[in-house]
């Protein structure tokens, strides 16, 4: 074994010169990767701080006044990250884009991720071991993806420290070498150092951490780190982050058919449909590309009724469970479980997520959860801790699918490449699917030079978004939340109708800073002077505020956005979010005028969606084990 580890270390080493010299174009600089005077530009536009997205009306407006003759340069459907990405990137180029989402930003698999942006440790490992050179270079290009993305979002994302305890003296050195050759593979994109701790030194920092069980001694740990993100509002600050830069993004927005040229059959348009007015409408574009996730086989198609499937759709486990399970700032990896997945326990919002399965399933839009998914999730975990694992600390479990691109070859959805695909399948219809949320950058920047090669488009400039910071992210601080706690009160009116003025603590501070940025400053200000200072939940920081900001600068449409993508109460605490629904109804019809049977019907819907979310109060059976 000692042979093997030095003939991988071997094998990387001369498979990290090879990578790096050909993971970017040469001829790229790095004054073009860093975009020069048009980057510049367009970071200025977007950090403004006068700045406000158009409102939804505009930007419906602008894909209805898209016509035969004056078309769209790009269509894009469907608004998950990759979808957002392109937006963002093509109209960075100065290009004129649209695009639409059949529900809302981040709803699908976008919303439903394991929280991490990484590089991926067991792609490494298989890379080295079957000395595969593809496999390689997608960790080299995650990785350096995985820097810029926590670089442009600051205040969404950040570095996590992830420990690997080991219970034999091989896996110490088994999992030190691996982890130290992915620092390796990180090169100057690393983010800190792996390093060794003791058994003692392990329970110090996770303290829930088990140090004997099942015959086994804890023998040390190995820890690394990766990124992590709040996905969702990710996805929400490149909408509004493309919308700043001109596209013409629409949510709540269903593409019915294309429209195509009579001659040459070229796709050159959709049909489209508001779904909240139910208003339907033409609009017209050079390119169509399809970003629609697991959908993309549907849109697929819509252009083509014969084309065959390249999805194989693959369901991931998440559940959330109290604090208390992992210390604040550290991680858990299981490395191997019953199927050889591994399953990660990490610190998120102030609890617990723990993930994920991999299974193959059927692509709808309400993906739910059942109780062997959970059950598998609860049972790897507590193996490794000292405290009883419970169904009933369960405050939530969603599921969500990946679009994996299908490979004939493999035997099953764990041995499929995580890589992306892009390739237009018909003309006129370029289709972008594969891939993760950590390369969904790099993933945009292809399908958008794909697009201007198959509608001959003519960009301003090259790509800037390698360097381009979101919404929110320019000139933040980690010290900005200090700065909200001493200049805003929060005044709310009492229950008995008094305005009552409350101080920003801390906490709400922190939450503000880290989910909205340097515009936090304008949800405090709507809380410190509308008096919606209030919190819509016990025990979380989201404010009444944030629901009407939400409402008028974040295309927040219904009380499902907000519950579950503009805040993550549904996916923190389901029975929570329902608490809140009520309130959150009620400055919602205010902000959009809804009446009493709107108010009726988003309460229903709010309902149905936080019913496929499995906490412990809506499962379908307690398994004696886990209570």
């Amino acid at each position: 074994m000692a042979t093997r580890l030095r003939a991988t270390a071997t094998a990387i080493a001369v498979f990290s010169y090879g990578a790096h010299a050909s993971l970017r174009d040469p001829s790229v600089s790095a004054n073009d990767r860093s975009g020069a005077p048009a980057a510049d530009a367009i970071q200025r536009k977007i950090s403004d701080p006068c700045a406000v997205v158009p409102p939804r009306a505009v930007q419906e407006s602008a894909l209805v006044g898209a016509s035969p003759v004056n078309p769209l340069d790009l269509l894009v459907v469907g608004g998950g990250a990759t979808g957002c990405g392109v937006a963002l990137d093509a109209a960075t180029r100065g290009l004129r884009v649209g695009l639409v989402e059949r529900d809302d930003f981040s709803s699908g698999t976008s919303s439903r991720s394991t929280k991490l942006i990484h590089g991926g440790v067991r792609y490494l490992e298989k890379a080295i071991f079957n000395l595969d050179y593809g496999q390689l270079k997608l960790v080299f290009h995650a990785l350096e993806e995985r820097k810029q993305v926590i670089e442009n979002a600051p205040h969404l994302c950040h570095s996590l420290p992830c420990m690997t305890p080991c219970f034999k003296w091989f896996e110490v050195v088994y999992y030190w070498t691996g982890l130290k050759l992915y620092d390796l593979v990180a090169g100057h994109h690393l983010l800190h150092l792996s390093r060794y701790y003791s058994a003692q030194e392990s329970v110090e920092l996770f303290p829930t951490l088990a140090r004997k069980g099942k015959e086994r001694t804890l023998k040390g740990a190995v820890v690394y780190y990766d990124g992590q993100m709040d996905d969702s509002r990710l996805n929400v600050a490149l909408a509004c982050t493309a919308a700043l830069a001109g596209a013409a993004v629409l949510n709540h927005a269903e593409v019915l058919s294309f429209l195509k040229d009579d001659v040459n059959e070229r796709i050159i348009g959709a049909r489209i449909r508001d779904t909240l007015t139910g208003k339907e409408f033409d609009t017209y574009a050079k390119v169509v590309v399809n970003a629609a996730g697991p959908f993309c086989d549907s849109v697929r198609k819509m252009a083509d009724k014969d084309a065959k499937p390249i999805i194989c759709p693959s369901s991931g486990v998440h559940i959330v469970l109290p604090d208390y399970y992992s210390p604040q700032g550290m991680g858990l990896i299981v490395p191997k479980t019953k199927d050889g997945r591994v399953v990660f326990m990490l610190p998120w919002l102030g609890r617990t997520v723990a993930g994920t399965t991999d299974s193959n399933t059927t692509i709808t839009m309400l993906p739910e959860p059942n109780e062997d998914e959970i059950k598998f999730i609860l049972d790897a975990i507590s193996d490794y801790l000292k405290i009883k694992v419970r169904r009933v600390d369960v405050l939530s479990a969603w599921s969500g699918i990946r679009p994996l691109a299908m490979d004939p070859r493999a035997k099953n959805t764990e041995s499929i490449s995580r890589d992306h695909i892009v390739f237009e399948g018909y003309p006129g219809l370029v289709t972008v699917t594969g891939g993760k949320w950590t390369t969904f950058r790099s993933m945009a920047e292809d399908a958008v030079d794909a697009a201007i090669k198959s509608g001959k488009l003519s960009p301003t400039n090259k790509c800037v978004t390698y360097n381009l910071r979101l919404i929110g992210g320019d000139g933040w601080d980690p010290a900005h939340f200090a700065v909200l706690a001493q200049r805003y009160v929060r005044t709310k009116k009492s229950y008995w109708g008094k305005v009552v003025p409350e101080a920003m603590d801390t906490a709400t501070a922190k939450h503000l800073s880290r989910a909205y940025g340097t515009l936090a400053d304008r949800v405090a200000a709507i809380a410190q002077n509308e008096s919606l200072g209030r919190r819509l939940a016990h025990g979380y920081p989201y404010l009444e505020a944030e629901v009407a900001y939400c409402a008028r600068n974040e295309y927040c449409e219904s009380a499902v956005d907000f519950i579950a993508r503009r805040s993550r109460l549904a996916f923190l605490d389901t029975d929570a979010a329902g608490r809140a629904l009520p309130h959150v109804i009620q400055i919602l019809a205010s902000e959009h005028n809804w009446d009493r049977s709107r108010q009726k019907q988003e309460l229903q819907k709010a309902k149905e969606f936080l019913g496929t979310f499995k906490s412990s109060q809506n499962a379908e059976f307690h398994d004696g084990k886990h209570k």
